[in-house]
């Protein structure tokens, strides 16, 4: 290995984070609900239009709200992707749905509407789609699909302030889900919020994270009291954590333009040699803006995939490969319908990597990793 390791994640201070987390200390105030929640809540309702947006600790818990607001009764059913993160069936698993994994395009590596459409039965009570790297796919194939019985659910956790066609991702579904994780483009450690577009839910989202209680009306002056009413839990963030998110949020702009410059670079420096030898990088359907959350190369077989990370970690660059497909895990075998062979996800799963993609990556260190990747898929050809 020659040079120091390039990082396959590292997060970033962007802009007045620990300032406001002093603020929020200094005020008194690092429990939920406090000032810099209500700002990130204005930024986050503003850009989707949303009816309400409810900042939680996390993505999953985000997920387990939505979960909570579809009153999931026994014997219904719920479509989620195997190519994803656990959080996003566990949670419909645990609110008593029976799961039912679906394929994924190769195209995009997001549900494929037609697949989906195979698997609709009567106890089908919700889809969950994941925007993979930030990429809106076939979401509105896939919005076609959601009826008054059946709720489309964006596990969003890739894309914000992506779009499709001029619509926001996120915007698509009843519910959509962010992640403040610190692998995502803005963060806070850990962090999460549930954005509501339907005004018929908004109340009750708010009894559910307010342990099911009616805390907000008693203080916007509605009740002269508040009492248990509903199931629920404990699922704000911290208003600590919510200041170091306004400072990440406030710096969307060049943050944005950060990701799409390593993005840019990636993709012209790769294209000829992925060409050349059987790899294909990231596409986007006509008309989408993406989030540029991650960047990632699908080698021709799993051998190479092996072979090419194992080289390029050890010429120092970190790069890795992604998600085990649910429906082949003890848990997914456990919640499914039925057992279900996915192709397309058990080949996209074997063969992808993801390069090193952060904020902090110098034109030095994205110059370093194209040289190597080069390299390696020069000498592992087909």
């Amino acid at each position: 290995m020659t040079g120091t390791p390039i990082r396959f994640n590292q997060p970033t201070i962007e802009g007045n984070e620990l300032q406001y987390m002093a603020r929020a200390v200094e005020a008194g105030h690092t429990s939920s609900d406090g000032p810099f929640t209500s700002q990130v809540k204005e930024i986050l309702v503003d850009w989707f239009e949303a009816d309400n947006v409810i900042l939680t600790t996390s993505c999953t818990d985000a997920l387990e709200l939505a979960a909570l607001l579809l009153d999931l009764e026994p014997g219904d059913e719920v479509i989620v992707p195997s190519f994803t993160f656990v959080s996003t069936a566990l949670a419909f698993a645990r609110a008593g749905a029976r799961l039912v994994f679906a394929e994924i395009e190769d195209r995009y590596l997001s549900l494929d509407p037609s697949h989906v459409a195979e698997q609709i039965t009567d106890r089908t009570r919700a889809i969950v789609t994941v925007h993979y790297a930030g990429i809106g796919g076939s979401i509105g194939e896939l919005a076609n699909l959601s009826t008054d019985r059946i709720s489309l659910i964006e596990d969003n956790a890739h894309g914000l302030f992506g779009a499709l066609n001029g619509e926001k991702l996120g915007t698509f579904g009843r519910f959509s889900t962010l992640s403040f994780h610190e692998t995502k483009n803005f963060s806070c450690g850990e962090g999460g919020a549930l954005v509501v577009n339907e005004s018929r839910d908004s109340d009750r989202a708010q009894v559910l994270t307010d342990k099911g209680t009616n805390r907000r009306a008693f203080l916007e002056g509605e009740v002269d009291k508040y009492s248990w009413q509903d199931i629920g839990s404990s699922f704000g963030l911290s208003d600590l954590l919510a200041g170091y998110l306004l400072g990440q949020l406030e710096r969307k702009e060049e943050s944005l333009a950060k990701r799409k410059r390593i993005f840019d670079a990636y993709m012209a420096g790769l294209s000829p040699v992925a060409a050349d030898n059987g790899i294909a990088l990231p596409q986007m359907p006509p008309g989408c803006t993406p989030a540029y959350h991650m960047f990632y190369l699908l080698m021709p077989t799993p051998a190479l995939r092996n072979r090419a990370l194992q080289e390029l970690r050890q010429r120092g660059v970190n790069a890795t490969f992604h998600y085990v497909p649910l429906h082949s895990s003890i848990g997914g075998q456990k919640y499914a319908v039925r057992s279900t062979e996915l192709p397309v996800t058990d080949s996209i799963s074997q063969r992808l990597i993801r390069l090193p993609y952060h904020n902090a990556l110098t034109d030095d260190e994205v110059d370093r990793v194209l040289t190597e990747v080069r390299s390696v898929v020069g000498r592992l050809r087909p």
